[in-house]
């Protein structure tokens, strides 16, 4: 995790953007609604009507780490991907499985 120099949130290592106020990790500034990426996909947000804004890739996974032999155990945890796409209005979150290239 990384906190936010802007908002003092703690977003996802893997978030290029905080999904709280914008800012751009990358570009080390807030990034406008209109300037954000779209990622492959062109979604609408189904409460707004706006674009939904591209947040990343981000990687779950199922179980816990049991002290020593938490590694171990981490080889057999059902992991799974999903972008997240964020509607800049008002800040609904959708999970989509990423889409083959």
């Amino acid at each position: 995790m990384k906190i936010c120099p802007q908002c003092n949130e703690e977003v996802e290592d893997s978030f290029e953007i905080c999904w709280n106020c914008n800012y751009s990790f990358t570009e080390n500034r807030v990034i406008e609604p209109e300037e954000m990426p779209f990622g492959n996909r062109s979604l609408e947000c189904t409460h707004c009507h706006v674009k939904l804004v591209f947040s990343g890739n981000y990687k779950f996974h199922e179980g816990t780490r049991l002290g020593v032999l938490g590694n171990i155990f981490e080889a057999f945890v059902n992991r799974e991907s999903f972008d997240i796409y964020v509607c800049p209005k008002c800040g609904k979150v959708e999970f989509y499985t990423p889409l083959e290239e």
